[in-house]
């Protein structure tokens, strides 16, 4: 891996494959998942992924990498970067409308 790349910030990448497959780098926090959603803390803000029948198959956060797997339907970002400890447990629209 290249030099440019071992600094503190990760670089964000997301491949999805067919809608059924989803690969994302730079992933800070999976901060909730479930079949119908999940959402991460990634280098780049907030990611809601909606679908169904989603599953984490791949999840290494000392690398940032997750791989998803399931029927993806919606990919949302938010600029919000940090969640305070507070907002935790509030869910994604509530945190990216407040």
């Amino acid at each position: 891996m290249d030099d440019k790349f071992n600094t503190k910030q990760q670089r964000h990448k997301l491949i999805v494959d067919n809608r059924e497959k989803v690969e994302i780098s730079g992933v800070l926090n999976v901060d909730s998942f479930d079949d119908q959603e999940i959402i991460l803390e990634t280098e780049q803000g907030l990611l809601a992924m909606r679908g169904e029948d989603l599953h984490i198959n791949h999840l290494n956060l000392e690398q940032g990498e997750l791989v998803v797997q399931g029927y993806l339907l919606e990919l949302v970002y938010s600029e919000e970067r940090g969640i305070r400890r507070k907002d935790r447990g509030k869910s994604f629209l509530e945190r990216l409308f407040k």
